[in-house]
């Protein structure tokens, strides 16, 4: 996977821009809207959990193991970003797709998430 096709955390983009923003002195309108964005998203207030990028590499990683994220990254990668708690929210995101999940596989990416979360 090249740089430009990596899967980063909203965490992560805040960085970039922000690095980037040091360096070029201001930001263009797009990329002020995505950094505000990506400390909304990186924050507690979007999810009750704040992003973090060693628990989204991690968790990313752990969800690409169930059989049916093992062939889609990308979504292994978006349910990652969000942290589903719910079986509806895994649906939904894979749905996007128009790709189905058996509910064992539902039950094992809402417990990757918890474990990888800390929430009990």
């Amino acid at each position: 996977m090249t740089e430009e096709e990596r899967f980063v955390d909203f965490a992560t983009v805040r960085t970039m821009l922000l690095e980037a923003e040091k360096r070029r002195k201001n930001l263009t309108y797009e990329q002020k809207a995505a950094l505000q964005h990506a400390e909304w998203a990186a924050s507690d207030a979007r999810n009750g959990f704040k992003t973090d990028p060693e628990v989204f590499n991690q968790l990313k990683d752990a969800l690409g193991e169930v059989a049916t994220l093992s062939t889609l990254p990308h979504l292994a990668a978006k349910l990652a970003e969000l942290m589903p708690l719910y079986s509806n929210d895994v649906k939904a995101v894979l749905a996007s797709e128009r790709k189905t999940i058996p509910d064992d596989e539902i039950a094992a990416v809402l417990e990757i998430v918890r474990q990888h979360i800390g929430f009990e």
